[in-house]
C-alpha cells in the first residue's frame, strides 16, 4: 500500500489535485480511495474556523482517518501537518509539529503544492495570499528540518496532474504516462530525482514561467 498525503497552503490547489489523482487512478485500474481533509470538513460543520484549542483534536483525527483507509493507494488531501502549521500560524503554537512530523514520517509520498497557481478567495475560510506563503515556508522548514523528503507539484490544470502521476508512478515502480518526455528511455524513472532541491525548483518555476509568458 501506498499512502500519497498533499500539503499546501490554502488556495494551492491540493483538493482539487487530490480528486483528480483519485479519478485517474481508478481508471487505470489501481485501487484507490481518497481521504479527504478533516479541518474543512470541521469548519463547514461548525460554521467557524477552530480555536487553539481545538486543533489538537482535528490533528489526531485526521491521521486516524488516514490510517483507517485501506487501497492500493490512499490518497490523503492533506495530513495533521496543515493543522500544525496553522496552529503555529494563527495561535503561536508550536506544540503540533512533533506528533503530526511523526505522522508524515509514515506516508509513502510526499507532494507539496507550488504556488504558482492564483489566490482565489472561497468567500468563507481563506485568508490571503500572504498566509498561503507563509504556510508554504513553515511546512518546507518542518519536513526539511526532519529530514522527510517531498516533491514539489507545479503547474495548472492536467500539467500538474501529470506532474502527480509521474511522482505516483515513480514511487510504485509503475509508469503511468508512458508517453512522458521527462521520464528516461526504457529506464521508467523520472529525470529529476531531487525534487525537494530549491535550486532544482527555482529552475523548474522559472522555465513553466517562462513557458506561460511566452
Amino acid at each position: 500500500m501506498l499512502t500519497v498525503s498533499l500539503l499546501g497552503g490554502e488556495s494551492s490547489g491540493k483538493s482539487t489535485l487530490a480528486r483528480q489523482l483519485h479519478a485517474a487512478l481508478l481508471a487505470q485500474g489501481i485501487h484507490s480511495a481518497l481521504v479527504p481533509e478533516h479541518l474543512r470538513e470541521w469548519c463547514e460543520a461548525a460554521g467557524r474556523a477552530p480555536q487553539a484549542h481545538e486543533q489538537a483534536a482535528i490533528a489526531t483525527e485526521q491521521s486516524r482517518l488516514i490510517e483507517a483507509t485501506h487501497a492500493g493507494v490512499v490518497i490523503a488531501d492533506t495530513t495533521a501537518l496543515m493543522v500544525a502549521a496553522y496552529s503555529e500560524l494563527y495561535f503561536s503554537d508550536r506544540s503540533l509539529w512533533p506528533e503530526a512530523l511523526a505522522a508524515q514520517r509514515r506516508m509513502g509520498l510526499t507532494l507539496l503544492m507550488g504556488l504558482d497557481l492564483p489566490w482565489v478567495s472561497d468567500g468563507f475560510f481563506r485568508d490571503s495570499p500572504a498566509v498561503r506563503e507563509a504556510t508554504d515556508t513553515v511546512l518546507r522548514r518542518e519536513l526539511q528540518g526532519a529530514g522527510i523528503g517531498f516533491q514539489t507539484v507545479y503547474g495548472q490544470g492536467t500539467q500538474r496532474l501529470r506532474a502527480a502521476l509521474r511522482a505516483v508512478g515513480a514511487a510504485l515502480g509503475r509508469e503511468l504516462l508512458p508517453d512522458d518526455p521527462l521520464l528516461r528511455e526504457g529506464s521508467g524513472r523520472w529525470q529529476c530525482e531531487a525534487c525537494s532541491d530549491p535550486d532544482c525548483e527555482h529552475r523548474l518555476f522559472s522555465a513553466l514561467l517562462a513557458r506561460r509568458g511566452a
